[in-house]
């Protein structure tokens, strides 16, 4: 029996990505990405909440979102859902979960993008063949 791992979000960079490449040459991208829920209370008061995604993009994705994710952009992205353990500064055992990108979608309308700097509304960019395997953990830059 096959299994699913697939999330699909739409909001905006909390951050500009931010680019690196690792000692193998493979590139990776991690940004954030906010994604805000309206609600109306019991009460009938209207609340807003905001849930943070940590976003990661491998090889040629994560070059484009290197070089046109800016703050604020409003994007689309799909990928799968990856938790890690990790120990922090403090020696404390702490748990992520992240998004790795497969696919990334710029909903930015062209007036709102500056000329020559981002791609046109709409451009879609698919990862490459592979993406990102198990050994690439390994590798991971944090």
């Amino acid at each position: 029996m096959r299994s699913l791992n697939k999330i699909m979000v739409i909001g905006n960079l909390g951050r500009d990505a931010e680019m690196r490449y690792l000692p193998s040459g493979k590139a990776v991208c991690n940004f954030s990405v906010a994604v805000n829920r309206t609600y109306t209370t019991a009460e009938g008061e209207q609340r807003e909440e905001v849930e943070w995604f940590r976003v990661e993009a491998w090889e040629r994705l994560a070059e484009v979102c290197g070089e046109y994710l800016k703050k604020g952009n409003r994007v689309y992205i799909e990928g799968r859902l990856r938790t890690r353990e990790y120990v922090d500064r403090d020696d404390q055992k702490r748990t992520a979960v992240e998004i790795i990108a497969n696919d990334m979608l710029m909903l930015e309308a062209r007036d709102q993008a500056r000329e020559g700097e981002r791609p046109a509304s709409g451009t879609r960019v698919e990862d490459a063949p592979a993406g990102e395997s198990s050994a690439d953990v390994d590798e991971m830059p944090f």
